[in-house]
């Protein structure tokens, strides 16, 4: 599991240049990050100066600045990695709020045919609202300009080996990525249908993607996944007829394990189903911008 494993640290790159930062710790015990390309210096009132840049993400916003810290002494504390990981997500949430936009979080296994969704559905709400894209995947930025092609803005992020996309990640993301006030940011997460729902992005619900290609038993497999999404999109619902796959029973097992969960069944290759997608993130839209 990511949270103690580390898995992927210090291979994440934004649009291919690498995300290089150095981490220290206040007094207080609030621990945060800078990236290297230092913008500006300042003093904190205490026995030093240093110079980095503060990017909206960065500790003042949650935290109040103690009047000293030991910046000479860069300490690398065992924490609660998904604490951190928490605070990073509430500064992203205001960033988005601040501009009235909806942010989805799209996870699944791979395969599940999410990036092709997401290009249909960038399509189907073109001229209605402006949807931006920030894609994770481990090595390649093909899913970036398959999106980048519709016309929509992305911004890629390669996690390397890591698994799964963190709130730190997204941040950096947002600082390169134009957010239209009133939009949608769609965040296409790495295929993965276990650590991603760990971990909150700062999104206002994640939406999991199952496709009929896959076993109808995975919502009881991975179960922290299927409680944590507020959508399930069975996709790929034009191949039901040629593929062994229960659907009534999937829809069971994913309100067993999250009895609240919404549930619309999909084709994006056909259109099936896409007119109640669009209406359900139209009016999830509507409603941060009210």
């Amino acid at each position: 599991m990511c949270t103690t494993c580390g898995c992927g640290e210090g291979e994440t790159k934004i649009e291919g240049h690498a995300l290089h930062e150095h981490e220290h710790t206040h007094a207080d015990g609030t621990t945060h990050s800078h990236p290297h390309d230092h913008a500006h210096a300042h003093g904190h009132g205490g026995d030093h100066d240093h110079a980095h840049p503060h990017p909206f993400h960065e500790h003042h916003a949650y935290r109040p600045h103690p009047a000293e810290h030991d910046h000479g002494r860069t300490v690398r504390l065992e924490m609660d990695i998904l604490a951190k990981n928490n605070a990073y997500a509430v500064q992203n949430r205001e960033r988005l709020a601040s501009r009235g936009v909806l942010a989805l979080n799209l996870v699944s296994s791979p395969g599940s045919g999410k990036t092709t969704l997401l290009v249909k559905t960038i399509e189907a709400l073109r001229g209605k609202v402006p949807v931006a894209v920030i894609e994770g995947d481990q090595q390649t930025s093909v899913d970036a300009e398959r999106i980048r092609a519709t016309g929509a803005p992305a911004v890629q992020i390669n996690t390397g080996k890591g698994c799964h996309l963190d709130a730190h990640m997204v941040g950096h993301a947002l600082e390169q990525l134009p957010l239209e006030p009133g939009g949608v940011l769609m965040i296409e997460n790495v295929g993965n249908l276990v650590c991603p729902a760990a971990f909150d992005l700062g999104e206002a619900g994640k939406v999991v993607i199952l496709s009929v290609t896959e076993g109808e038993d995975k919502p009881l497999k991975y179960p922290d996944m299927f409680r944590a999404a507020r959508l399930l999109l069975i996709n790929k619902i034009d191949l039901l007829p040629h593929v062994d796959f229960d659907i009534e029973k999937a829809i069971g097992h994913a309100r067993r394990v999250n009895p609240l969960i919404e549930v619309m069944r999909v084709s994006a290759k056909t259109g099936e189903g896409m007119a109640a997608w669009l209406a359900w993130i139209e009016k999830g839209a509507a409603a941060v911008r009210a």
